[in-house]
């Protein structure tokens, strides 16, 4: 630099003139040199660094090269040389070497955040990331390190200590508390998920209050984000899964099994006594012969023994086609593939009401898959209404339009009929 300036005055020009063109011949080489050494970091290094990288074959070197991280790391270069060359121009060789400091702050926060991230994403790899995510935990010390590089930039832009920054937002400490409130919930938020194992990714969560019923795809500091059944997005807040209850099925996943809980309503007016000749038609149904045979055998004997006069069907016991239509679907879905044996299997009666006697089905199918499930469901009620008349029962339905009108023609056809015999 100081060969700029002699060559300068040597050629004899006006003393302010060479002061002005040696400042601007030093600001275009330092340029000139931070430019190179810019391209040579970015273009050289780099490359070598992500061809060495690309062929040692690290397990977790496409993660670190997806991120950029020695791409955002390089930008520090130009810093250093600008700092370096401060000194040449005394006067503002002090804010010079403010900004380039700041500067390389900025850049040593970019990076920080970025070996963050890449820490998290090889924390992702792992299983073990599906029941402790430490994204929350990542970005609280994000938010502490960004904190403490904007109190280092001010500080230093300044002239002062850090520390006098830090005791003033002590005094501040309140309108901290009121400003990071939603973060500092969310980081107890959580702890409280995490340790407790309430919530994992990849677990099915059903909350009612924030339109959320679907999968876990991602929990962090502040939200927990839900992919619903129609594929939309709902963010929950982490504190809200504390605050507020909500269902997880990641025990029905885990189980091996999935619930059907559905009834059949049965109109009370066809239920009645099983006849002699209902009884030996059930009697060759395939999953139903021998269950008439032992209940024969247990109501005779009870008769017998109490001497019961069966001239009057409402003495004594008696087979009831409701009773013998429940033990059937008792015996077809104990030998169903698609109903998983180890789990509970009731078929009960609930109470009766204004849309006749609820006849429940409480079973488990063997696959918890949603699809499998309905088609399994499907299947049982499709053939349970179907056999339902061959047991003398009615399905009770609510009259339709169609039912009306088939009424009031018959009724018209019965008033022409007694008309023409008129």
């Amino acid at each position: 630099m100081q060969f700029i300036n002699n060559l300068l005055l040597d050629m004899e020009l006006d003393p302010r003139l060479v002061e002005y063109l040696s400042i601007i011949i030093k600001i275009f080489l330092i340029g000139l040199i931070c430019i190179a050494a810019n391209f040579i970091s970015k273009r050289i290094v780099v490359r070598i660094i992500t061809r060495i990288v690309t062929n040692s074959k690290i397990k977790w070197g496409p993660i670190i090269l997806e991120r950029e991280v020695f791409r955002k790391l390089s930008h520090i270069v130009p810093a250093i040389i600008i700092y370096s060359f401060a000194s040449t121009f005394p006067t503002y060789q002090s804010t010079i070497e403010k900004l380039a400091i700041a500067y390389m702050i900025i850049v040593g926060l970019v990076f920080i955040r970025s070996l963050l991230n890449v820490c998290n994403d090889i924390y992702q790899t792992f299983e073990i990331s599906k029941v402790k995510p430490i994204k929350g935990y990542i970005q609280v010390v994000n938010i502490i390190i960004m904190t403490l590089g904007v109190i280092l930039i001010i500080s230093n832009l300044m002239g002062k200590s850090p520390l006098i920054l830090l005791s003033g937002i002590g005094a501040l400490s309140a309108v901290l508390m009121l400003v990071f409130k939603d973060s500092l919930l969310g980081l107890v938020a959580g702890i409280q998920l995490t340790s407790n194992d309430m919530v994992r990714v990849g677990d099915w969560i059903e909350m009612p209050k924030y339109g959320a019923d679907g999968d876990v795809i991602d929990i962090s500091l502040n939200t927990v984000k839900v992919q619903n059944g129609d594929k939309t997005i709902t963010m929950i807040p982490s504190y809200a899964l504390i605050s507020d209850s909500f269902r997880n099925w990641r025990g029905m996943q885990g189980s091996g099994g999935r619930r059907i809980k559905r009834s059949l309503y049965i109109d009370t007016s066809s239920i009645t006594f099983c006849t002699e000749e209902m009884i030996g038609k059930f009697i060759k149904v395939h999953y139903l012969s021998d269950y008439i045979i032992q209940k024969e055998k247990e109501i005779t004997e009870y008769n017998t023994k109490n001497e019961i006069d069966r001239n009057n069907p409402v003495n004594g016991r008696a087979l009831t086609n409701i009773g013998v239509f429940r033990g059937y679907i008792s015996n077809y879905l104990k030998n169903h593939e698609g109903i998983n044996q180890d789990m509970p299997l009731i078929v009960r009666q609930l109470a009766p009401g204004e849309y006749g006697l609820p006849l429940e089905i409480y079973a488990f199918t063997n696959d918890v898959q949603w699809a499998v499930h309905e088609s399994v469901q499907s299947d049982i009620f499709d053939h349970l209404f179907a056999v339902a008349p061959e047991f003398g029962l009615r399905i009770f339905q609510n009259p339709s339009g169609a039912d009306i009108r088939n009424v009031v023609e018959e009724s018209e056809n019965k008033a022409l009929i007694g008309e023409r015999n008129y």
